[in-house]
């Protein structure tokens, strides 16, 4: 493990549960005393003198465990990381990229329009997706914008100068596909499941199935983007399941949409599809890993099953080992151009709408994808889209925010002429988490005749049963905090980039670089256009318009998606969870009948 990644540094998991089997199976058994006599006095460290091995917990045991109440395991990345990345890359040939854009460049506007030659059967597709997070993390590390981090990130995967240099096959990436298109899918969607839940009385049958990618979470509606939250409310709070949001988190959409698209558009089993995706946290490993982000969940019943489950996304790996992946191919990451690829080595996506709408700057720049606000948070700003989707019901409304006992509590109301419509909160950070889920918890009877009912609020008071929604993210200070990020302490070991700085300083140059993402819209340039349509994107009317993503232009998206499948769009975009029983004091065989079971799953499971 190189110097730049350790499991010292992380500072964004819970630690392990105390009751954590597996260093108990690793105790040795006691030596035999040589002379025994019964009646012999001795002390305890006498008997236990010899201190018991370090237990090596793999990423398979913690998903096969759910003793511990934490991800922390995974970052040992036995299964997940950028060894696999390469040894995935020389698994298998695959001369389609080259094969497509070379036709492409021999049509007459440089657009394969639609015509892509197929992978041959013992070929494979690669494709990476790339958070906005881990672009902020390098440009701050380098001294470079969000922008041209990205196209150094293009460079080492798809470049003539990155991956394909070396390898059995020279094999890089087809497609980097930057995860925000797939994040304004999830803050239309997720606002809509507020407005829903809004309609829905407290008795409604739709709590009925906790946690199923059916029914209608309750308020207050709880972010699931962030696998580390969900991993805990999971494990230790399963009464928190009726109010998760049933969405799926960008990474998790951009793995559907990559996996289902490309093996219906280039008729290739979804096995052939190998995804890629670079994150800013290590739990990300862990959400890869849910069965129920596998072909399972949308492959149509008259396709033929694969012999095992494909997952959405293949392998993921954080910032940091995206520098260790260019090292170990003795590749200068900064020494890399800051400039976009060229058409010759960017092949265009098998649909064309899908096309325009996840590379906007691929064909003519775009004035609908906008760079974040401070105010919308580091974490995709799902909460500041639902304010702001509240906002446009309510004209002449202004929302307020209260901080609460730390920075990363906040209280956000919505109010018009002093009356209170709208109330919702952010929660950074797992000790602020815990004193969430805690007052979310059901109050309980007493068991004693005439008792008072245990947990139950005094009327007049407010709780956070009143919000409408929480942004809950387990880093504090949000995702460009994540466990994975290049940390203040690694600049210094990296060649050629400033040092000096504080770690509260590097956090805001890490968010300052975030923030700062490059607007695409250029003065003087064509709007882009709907490749159907051919209706400007600009024509759009404002009232659709909200934080800066058309709802109308998003929806027709997903529509479109789903169209091009054959697939219902809940199959999609929504996902499904469960409460994890802990096997901890459980009879042994049936503990070890569990571990065989999930361990032999390949979409693993919490």
């Amino acid at each position: 493990m190189s110097a730049i990644l350790s499991a010292d540094d992380l500072n964004d998991f819970i630690s392990p549960g105390v009751a954590c089997i597996k260093p108990v199976e690793t105790l040795p058994l006691q030596k035999p005393v040589d002379t025994v006599n019964s009646y012999e006095v001795t002390t305890e460290d006498k008997l236990f003198a010899e201190p018991p091995p370090p237990a090596h917990i793999t990423l398979t045991d913690c998903l096969a465990c759910s003793g511990c109440v934490t991800s922390a395991e995974a970052v040992l990345i036995s299964l997940q990381s950028h060894s696999e990345v390469l040894h995935a890359l020389d698994s298998a040939p695959c001369s389609f990229r080259e094969r497509s854009c070379q036709q492409g460049s021999n049509s007459t506007n440089g657009d394969l329009g639609g015509a892509h030659i197929p992978p041959r059967e013992a070929e494979k597709v690669f494709v990476a997706s790339v958070s906005p997070q881990v672009r902020a993390s390098l440009a701050a590390t380098y001294g470079t914008t969000e922008q041209e981090a990205g196209w150094m990130i293009e460079q080492l995967l798809s470049g003539p100068n990155g991956l394909r240099t070396g390898g059995k096959y020279g094999n890089d990436f087809a497609w980097i596909i930057d995860t925000n298109a797939m994040r304004e899918l999830g803050l239309v969607l997720g606002a809509e499941e507020v407005l829903a839940s809004a309609t829905l009385a407290e008795d409604t049958t739709a709590f009925e199935v906790e946690g199923a990618a059916t029914t209608q979470p309750k308020k207050p509606i709880l972010t699931s983007a962030c696998p580390g939250w969900i991993c805990y409310a999971e494990k230790t709070h399963p009464h928190v399941l009726p109010h998760l949001s049933r969405l799926k988190s960008p990474q998790a959409l951009t793995g559907t949409l990559v996996k289902t698209v490309l093996s219906q558009t280039l008729n290739i089993d979804p096995s052939q599809i190998w995804h890629l995706a670079i994150m800013p946290c290590f739990d990300k490993k862990l959400e890869a890993s849910r069965e129920e982000l596998t072909d399972i969940y949308w492959r149509p019943s008259s396709s033929t099953p694969s012999a095992t489950q494909v997952r959405d996304v293949d392998c993921v790996i954080t910032a940091r080992e995206l520098l260790m992946l260019a090292e170990i191919r003795s590749i200068s990451f900064p020494a890399l151009p800051r400039q976009p690829l060229t058409c010759s080595y960017r092949p265009s996506f098998p649909d064309l709408k899908l096309n325009n709408f996840l590379f906007p700057n691929s064909r003519t720049p775009s004035s609908r994808r906008k760079p974040q606000l401070p105010a919308a948070g580091s974490s995709g700003g799902y909460l500041y889209h639902i304010l702001r989707t509240q906002q446009s019901l309510y004209p002449g409304s202004v929302i307020h925010s209260t901080r609460g006992r730390n920075a990363d509590v906040i209280e956000y109301t919505l109010s018009l002429h002093d009356e209170v419509l709208f109330r919702a909160a952010r929660y950074y950070g797992f000790r602020n988490i815990q004193n969430l889920v805690r007052k979310l918890k059901p109050a309980k009877k007493s068991r004693m005749p005439g008792g008072r009912t245990i947990g139950a609020r005094k009327p007049g008071l407010k709780s956070e049963m009143d919000y409408a929604y929480v942004e809950v993210m387990a880093c504090p200070g949000g995702c460009t905090n994540g466990g994975g990020q290049i940390k203040v302490e690694d600049v210094g070991a990296l060649q050629g980039v400033r040092q000096g700085q504080g770690q509260k300083e590097w956090l805001a140059s890490v968010d300052e670089a975030y923030y700062s993402m490059e607007d695409s819209s250029s003065a003087g340039e064509e709007a882009p256009r709907d490749a159907e349509s051919d209706v400007p994107m600009d024509g759009i009317e404002e009232s659709d318009v909200v934080n800066g993503i058309s709802t109308s232009y998003i929806k027709g998206i997903l529509a479109h998606w789903a169209a091009l499948t054959g697939l219902e769009a809940r199959q999609l975009v929504y996902t499904s969870y469960r409460k994890v029983d802990s096997d901890v004091g459980k009879e042994k065989g049936r503990e070890t009948e569990r571990v065989v079971e999930l361990a032999g799953k390949i979409g693993g499971g919490w």
